[in-house]
């Protein structure tokens, strides 16, 4: 056996053992693998020194939150919690191991962009203040909003903060929220909102904007196939186009998908939503 290789299957067991809780001295490593103390040491400090090894009364060990702290299980939670699960045609422990392996990494590649990016300091102190039951004060189309905030939820790529505003449960969306204070103030969380959000299925974003849109048959292919645009119907069509039904939560949702898809979708109605794309793509040809 080769040097390297030898030196490739000691590290392996080596940090084997620590996923396993094992505390090792130098003495005891030393002595399974047949080689010196300061071999050993070298291994710690400087081949595996990326790891966080700790020493304590003579023995190294890992700090908790490191290798070996994440079951199948633990990752089985987070894919179903993130919405992911459904990506991959199994999340099995056998295929959970081999989406790890360097092998698979090699074959698969996952590229989305159909989520808003959001500001991680702004979202961890909406997250502490949910938990702590702080009650928040922060600008949200042009008012001044104080709420008690209850979770944040991702729908259809969107962040959103469930508060209670005047004791009703409000969605806002997560970008549009700006000049955020946590208050000192604490509330009582209600139960009954609790359980209503609990209910899920996102009854909470009820979709009442009603868009009617033109969709060019030349983008039919790819626009149906993506599912671009979910909970819509097909109430015409024509030689050239079909005319679409949808249902919205907030102006942005559609008013975004369009500019994307400029020129193979026209927004036919409301007006007011017409006119709203209008002036937006006015202002940004005169910059």
């Amino acid at each position: 056996m080769k040097e390297h290789d030898k030196l490739a299957i000691r590290l392996a067991q080596i940090l084997c053992k620590f996923n396993d809780g094992e505390r090792l001295s130098i003495e005891e490593l030393a002595q399974e693998f047949n080689v010196d103390a300061r071999t050993i040491q070298r291994d710690l400090n400087e081949r595996l020194s990326f790891m966080p090894i700790q020493k304590e009364n003579g023995k190294y060990f890992l700090e908790s939150f490191a290798l070996g702290q994440l079951s199948f299980k633990d990752i089985q939670n987070f894919a179903s919690l993130s919405g992911i699960s459904e990506l991959y045609p199994t999340l099995d422990q056998h295929f959970i191991t081999d989406l790890l392996s360097q092998k698979i990494n090699n074959v698969l590649v996952v590229k989305n962009e159909g989520f808003q990016k959001i500001d991680h300091n702004t979202f961890e102190n909406i997250a502490a203040a949910i938990l702590n039951h702080n009650i928040l004060y922060f600008n949200y189309k042009e008012k001044k909003r104080e709420v008690n905030p209850y979770k944040l939820v991702n729908y259809k790529g969107i962040w959103y903060l469930l508060a209670d505003e005047n004791h009703k449960l409000k969605h806002f969306n997560f970008s549009k929220i700006i000049n955020l204070n946590i208050s000192d103030k604490k509330f009582q969380p209600d139960e009954n909102l609790k359980e209503l959000i609990n209910q899920g299925k996102n009854i909470w974003l009820e979709e009442k904007i009603e868009v009617i849109l033109e969709l060019d048959k030349n983008a039919k292919e790819y626009f149906f196939r993506k599912k671009v645009l979910s909970n819509y119907k097909i109430i015409d069509e024509n030689e050239k186009s079909y005319i679409l039904n949808a249902k919205i939560s907030y102006d942005d949702e559609i008013l975004n998908l369009v500019k994307q898809w400029i020129p193979y979708i026209k927004i036919i109605s409301p007006i007011k939503l017409k006119t709203k794309l209008e002036n937006i793509l006015k202002a940004y040809l005169k910059k």
